[in-house]
């Protein structure tokens, strides 16, 4: 049965009304609750005038979860903002959205003198007592509204932002049916229930955040913050909460792993394990199942334009390693009801590699601005298809191989260099946990510069290591030793932080 957003949280509703539908910290929020408070804001949206797009402005807190609930039942589209982003550009965001009316937290409200100008006026919904300081919308003591407002497959559901590798992000529009179609498969293939409590690393601005909350409130399972602070002993902070479904990029398994928490068995209540948003490394899904033994351990892939994720490969030991390229785990067949293909670089289809291009019901019609299409979605033999800019290979069996991002393919001294192959040799030298190339310009044009975990190792050891796949003319120039990678708000290795490093270095 295909279930609309707020569908799935009456379905948990119903089969678990005074569950925690949200843990944070010391704050538990049931179904009930949840329920009952989202119908009263959504109420105080609609009687002010029917809302189109509403922005949550909070941080991970229980807040933004009623928050996005109450915009989803007032029928409007969510637009999820973090309070720790630069004022700026979550100005910029409200107005690109088109948001005029805010759901906040403290943090948000804290922040929101910065973010609003003589150009952004916004409402705020006061829900806290603050009717003193902004525009407001009262929110009553009963609720406004019976039940959500119905929506229609095309409507809005969300405006997510893309991360802004490129300096401005892109907005998203994600439609009800998109959503639909993605937990539909999602729900064929994971049976969560109501005893499940399943693990949030991720805010709500990122698309993987929006997986963890649906699919734990579709099966009226509980979602349980995790802090950053629950690394220093993972196993210890699972067992403590239940949880039973892990899903995070794959870098929290090497935060786990420096803690030691992925010792055999150490993660035994875990029933799934869902890793997205990087490569994930075969050696990483390897170690996590041995300290996961009785979980399915699944690799993710998919941009936020194809609606969260829109392939995926269970992990399957020895037999998974065999079907990778550089080490890392396959990320499997595109969804049902979708089409891909491989395209060249000379703009030929081919069956072996190339970007991948996907069309079908996941896809995003195009972006906020639609000059932002161009280059990105492209229509083709009567179809539109998004582009994703990855380099994939394909399997006999259809299986698909991801190789690496088209940028990171480089040309230093007009050789063309693969990093994800410079990373997955380095990798492959003794004492080595993980590495990460850049680039960084030069006097001469581009050169190369190694960042990598675990053991100091001798850079003529490492030399020697990517020698075995490029000529002398091109090996890095420098290899850095990090106790761990920066990480960026989405917790994925923060390249851009690592090549501004690279960029001061001396030599």
């Amino acid at each position: 049965m295909s279930l609309t957003l707020t569908e799935r949280f009456l379905r948990g509703l119903e089969l678990s009304p005074e569950r925690p539908a949200v843990r944070i910290g010391p704050d538990v929020v049931t179904y009930r609750e949840a329920h009952e408070t989202a119908l009263r804001w959504a109420g105080s949206l609609i009687a002010d005038g029917a809302p189109r797009a509403v922005g949550v402005l909070a941080s991970k807190s229980a807040t933004s979860y009623v928050g996005l609930l109450a915009v989803l039942y007032a029928g409007a589209t969510v637009v999820p903002l973090l309070p720790n982003f630069p004022a700026a550009l979550t100005r910029w965001m409200i107005k690109l959205a088109g948001v005029d009316t805010l759901i906040v937290d403290e943090r948000g409200l804290a922040v929101l003198p910065e973010v609003v100008d003589q150009e952004t006026a916004v409402r705020v919904l006061d829900t806290g007592g603050f009717s003193d300081r902004f525009p407001t919308i009262p929110v009553t003591s009963h609720p406004e509204i019976a039940a959500p407002v119905q929506v229609s497959p095309s409507d809005r559901a969300y405006i997510l932002f893309t991360s802004g590798s490129t300096g401005i992000p892109k907005g998203v529009p994600i439609s009800h049916g998109s959503f639909t179609h993605y937990f539909d498969l999602l729900d064929k293939r994971c049976d969560f229930g109501p005893d499940d409590v399943i693990s949030q690393t991720f805010d709500l601005n990122f698309d993987c955040g929006i997986h963890v909350v649906f699919s734990a409130w579709g099966a009226g399972a509980t979602v349980q913050a995790v802090p950053p602070s629950a690394y220093r002993d993972l196993p210890a902070f699972l067992a403590e909460h239940g949880i039973t479904v892990w899903y995070s990029t794959p870098s929290g398994i090497w935060m786990a792993r420096e803690m030691g928490g992925l010792e055999k068995g150490a993660l035994g209540g875990l029933r799934w394990s869902f890793f997205a948003g990087e490569a994930l490394r075969c050696q990483d899904a390897a170690d996590w199942q041995a300290a996961a033994p009785g979980a399915k351990v699944e690799n993710l892939y998919g941009p936020t334009e194809l609606t969260i994720t829109v392939c995926w490969h269970r992990w399957s030991g020895e037999e998974s390693e065999r079907r990778g390229v550089n080490g890392t785990v396959p990320i499997g067949r595109v969804h049902e009801a979708h089409d891909f293909r491989l395209v060249t670089e000379q703009g030929q289809q081919s069956s072996v590699e190339g970007e991948l291009w996907v069309s079908g019901p996941q896809m995003a019609t195009g972006y906020l601005d639609p000059a932002d299409d161009e280059g990105r979605f492209v229509a083709l033999d009567g179809r539109r298809w998004y582009r994703t800019g990855d380099r994939v290979r394909a399997r006999p069996d259809g299986e698909l191989v991801y190789i690496g991002r088209l940028d990171s393919q480089v040309k230093v001294h007009g050789w063309r260099v693969e990093l994800a192959e410079v990373d997955h040799v380095v990798r492959e030298c003794d004492g080595v946990r993980d590495a990460v190339t850049v680039t960084r310009p030069a006097p001469h044009g581009t050169e190369l510069v190694v960042f990598y975990t675990g053991d100091e190792v001798p850079e003529t050891v490492l030399a020697d290591g990517v020698r075995a796949v490029l000529p002398d003319s091109v090996l890095p120039r420098r290899y850095v030793h990090l106790v761990g990678f920066p990480l960026n708000s989405n917790r994925k290795v923060d390249r851009l932080a690592l090549q501004e490093q690279a960029a001061e270095l001396t030599d």
